[in-house]
């Protein structure tokens, strides 16, 4: 019999339930509700700073839905990932903590893997890390990074990440961080560091070599085409991987009636069977797209994992 579906509450992008500013414990009760109810994972995604061209595309009609490239308020609410994991494991244990899009070219790539290390020790290797170069021209330009070398620099934080986990001392003379005899400890819980995930709106040439490269895991925005899956299995079988070894990670697809109103929660999870099928096995749900009261995330994942259990026993 196959492992049931893991499911992944999203606690980013959910200030139709809470503030961004001073209810952010609201969203680390959430995630202990959310292990107690069953659920496998949550996951927390960032911006630095957001500019004019987070709005560039028209702001989304419902505020419940997920922000995409340009179509969000730019006075949306990101609070730093990280520092929200970290409070989320001091609270929870056996939860995994995905911090996805992270946006490594931002940082130097030491001090990154310090901070993701120590988080990795602190939860005691639940930690899961998507690196990404995000989409904002402007956030990159506010912290002087050139936007251009963006996908050069995530290549190299890879590097030096892959190296911090080695026994000290380290070097590294790449053309962006160059460094020489360094010690860097403590190192992260897992011998390889925390486990990486990879994903984007389309599976291209940088994304899909980072994942056969480097992942753990794929996690697609949207759904991927079958010629995406089956690119995907070659490239992983050229490389000597096998596809079976990556965690699929899914989702559920919210229509909303109007933009006013939360969505349908069954509609939404009946798309879980089809993904199950072709191999998916963690699937992420975001609760204000059903609910609109802070004090009923606890029931809504316990909702959650008996549609789920219906839907695929």
């Amino acid at each position: 019999m196959p492992s049931p579906p893991r499911m992944l509450l999203v606690l980013s992008e959910n200030w139709t339930l809470t503030g961004g500013r001073a209810d952010l414990p609201a969203a680390v009760r959430w995630a202990r509700e959310a292990e107690d109810a069953g659920f496998d994972a949550v996951m927390v995604s960032e911006h630095i700073v957001l500019g004019p061209d987070a709005a560039a595309a028209g702001i989304m009609g419902n505020p419940r839905d997920y922000a995409l490239p340009g179509n969000q308020d730019p006075h949306t609410p990101w609070p730093n990932s990280l520092l929200l994991l970290a409070a989320i494991a001091s609270v929870t244990s056996r939860l995994r903590l995905a911090a996805a899009a992270v946006l490594a070219p931002l940082r130097h790539p030491l001090l990154l893997a310090r901070e993701l290390g120590t988080l990795d020790l602190i939860s005691e290797g639940r930690l899961v890390v998507q690196p990404t170069v995000s989409w904002s021209r402007d956030e990159y330009d506010a912290l002087g990074v050139p936007f251009t070398r963006r996908g050069r620099l995530l290549d190299e934080h890879l590097e030096v990440w892959a190296k911090a986990w080695d026994p000290s001392p380290l070097s590294h003379d790449g053309p962006h961080y160059p460094f020489q005899d360094v010690w860097f400890e403590p190192k992260a819980h897992r011998p390889d560091g925390p486990r990486l995930w990879f994903g984007g709106q389309r599976l291209h040439g940088p994304v899909l070599r980072r994942l056969v490269e480097h992942g753990h895991g794929f996690h697609p925005l949207g759904r991927p085409t079958p010629e995406d899956l089956q690119q995907l299995e070659e490239a992983m079988s050229a490389a000597g991987r096998d596809i079976a070894d990556l965690e699929m990670i899914g989702g559920t697809q919210a229509v909303f009636p109007d933009d006013r109103s939360p969505a349908d929660l069954g509609a939404a999870l009946s798309v879980i069977p089809e993904q199950w099928e072709q191999g998916f096995t963690t699937f992420c749900v975001k609760p204000n797209q059903f609910i609109d009261d802070p004090d009923g995330v606890g029931e809504f994942c316990r909702e959650v994992m008996r549609r789920v259990e219906a839907l695929t026993s």
